[in-house]
């Protein structure tokens, strides 16, 4: 399996989640997601200020395979969204743990919790090969 970052969270969904110092977190999708799509071409991102919840479908990646919704994480509010990874969907493949999608503000940090850390999200990864 691919370096899976410990210092962040993840979703059964293939997001990745930042806790940033401000209490919001960063959100974006796994290496692993982006190795199963391959090159990405066209992002589109949450507009700032929707409100989702957890699960939500909230944005679109798209590669020359297929287009993936991605999933809020968490519920909150959408706080930034990410005009560089929308201009050059390519930084993505680059370093997926490096091209955040957007930013939010949990409704409730202790929703935080309830994500994977890196050795679960790598054992779910796994079962999902079989």
């Amino acid at each position: 399996m691919s370096n899976i970052p410990t210092n962040l969270k993840y979703t059964k969904s293939h997001e990745w989640v930042r806790l940033e110092t401000d209490g919001s977190v960063a959100v974006g999708i796994t290496q692993h997601a982006q190795d199963l799509l391959g090159d990405m071409v066209f992002v589109e991102n949450p507009v700032v200020g929707r409100q989702l919840a957890a699960g939500e479908e909230c944005a679109v990646v798209e590669s020359v395979k297929a287009a993936s919704d991605v999933y809020a994480p968490v519920a909150g509010e959408v706080l930034a969204a990410n005009a560089d990874v929308e201009a050059s969907p390519e930084s993505i493949n680059q370093d997926a743990y490096a091209a955040w999608m957007f930013t939010l503000k949990p409704a409730n940090a202790d929703d935080l919790d309830g994500l994977m850390d890196a050795a679960t999200y790598a054992a779910h990864v796994e079962s999902e090969a079989h």
